[in-house]
């Protein structure tokens, strides 16, 4: 059967990661196909424009243009193309600058190759991603330090949507806020983990997101 390819740009000044990742993409991933490869992010925005990628793996910090400024131009132009930032730093400037520049995601370049092919056919499909380790990260920094577990106790006359959610459903949703997983929210609560997906599902159905990554900034917002 026929199909269209997802089209991706790598941006990175790092030759071994472009090298790497274009090489890995061509043996593993039939359905996608890198259409150019930049060093920085004036370059990304050139190749952008004549190249129409559908996702683009961006790199934080390069020469001449960081990825971060690269991305508020792309993103300006061509709203619906997605792109990934992919970065070894973790800091919260930069992941939060990412996210308002209108990256759809944020992972740290340590992810496996295997996880990063899912992540971008997921990405593809309007799933955000962001690393658990960076989500988590940035909830706990916000709460200093401290699990935000009465964070949703006295929200339901500010937040009319957090009456949808049962007592049960808004603890799970205060662990997906923190960034734990399912398998770690089963363990927490002394629960089955296909208990915990069930929760989830109805979670994403009452609130209307698709993702962990909006209930993440649902919760930022309180």
């Amino acid at each position: 059967m026929e199909y269209s390819k997802i089209k991706i740009l790598l941006a990175d000044d790092q030759t071994l990661i472009i090298e790497s990742l274009s090489t890995f993409l061509a043996n593993y991933a039939e359905d996608m196909t890198v259409i150019g490869v930049v060093s920085n992010g004036r370059e990304a925005v050139a190749a952008t424009e004549r190249e129409h990628p559908d996702i683009i793996l961006m790199d934080v910090l390069m020469p001449e243009m960081g990825g971060i400024e690269a991305v508020g131009l792309i993103k300006s132009a061509h709203p619906d193309i997605k792109i990934i930032m992919l970065s070894t730093y973790d800091e919260d400037e930069y992941v939060r600058a990412a996210i308002l520049a209108g990256a759809s995601g944020y992972l740290l370049k340590a992810i496996s190759p295997t996880e990063l092919i899912t992540v971008i056919r997921a990405l593809k499909n309007n799933v955000i991603q962001i690393s658990p380790e960076i989500a988590r990260k940035l909830v706990q920094q916000k709460y200093n330090g401290n699990e935000p577990s009465g964070i949703l106790a006295d929200s339901t006359e500010t937040l009319p949507w957090l009456k949808t959610l049962t007592a049960r459903e808004r603890e799970i949703f205060t662990c997906i806020a923190i960034g734990y997983e399912n398998e770690e929210i089963a363990k927490k609560l002394h629960l089955a983990s296909q208990t915990i997906k069930n929760h989830v599902s109805t979670i994403y159905l009452k609130l209307g997101v698709k993702n962990r990554f909006e209930i993440i900034r649902l919760a930022n917002r309180r």
